[in-house]
């Protein structure tokens, strides 16, 4: 049973590790009466830009995959009654990691761009492909794209 356990750990462990990975703070602007006040219409300020990173969706091969290979593993431990339960254990901790390590390689990277309008409320806008805005930048919102004026 200690070598199911620690072979589920192993496979979850990559995971748990990317998921503590520290970013650096970003840089954040705050505008000023003035500068809300000079933007054109349809303008906002950047505020702030940010990445996130979003788990891929999991198709249910890993579960499947990892099920199959826990309870492979547990099936190795004991005889009897425990065997049986450690097959179980092995299939159940198995599917688990399994969908982990798929959602793990199927992540991916998102841009979150804060704005400010110019009446002074905030909205937020995600983007999947990096805008090369900075705070302090003015932008217009076009069909979900963000580009300078």
């Amino acid at each position: 049973m200690k070598s199911i356990a620690a072979a589920a750990f192993t496979a979850i462990l990559p995971a748990m590790l990317a998921s503590v990975q520290a970013q650096p703070a970003p840089a954040v602007s705050v505008p000023t009466a003035e500068q809300r006040a000079a933007l054109c219409d349809g303008c906002a300020w950047v505020q702030e830009v940010r990445t996130e990173t979003r788990d891929g969706k999991a198709s249910g091969l890993g579960v499947v995959g990892g099920a199959v290979v826990g309870g492979l593993l547990g099936s190795q431990v004991g005889g009897g009654t425990g065997k049986k339960l450690a097959t179980v254990g092995g299939a159940v901790a198995g599917g688990y990691a399994g969908n982990k390590v798929e959602k793990n390689a199927k992540e991916r990277k998102v841009w979150i761009v804060q704005l400010v309008q110019r009446d002074g409320s905030l909205r937020s806008v995600e983007l999947d492909a990096d805008p090369n805005l900075r705070a302090g930048d003015t932008v217009r919102e076009k069909d979900g794209h963000l580009t300078r004026p």
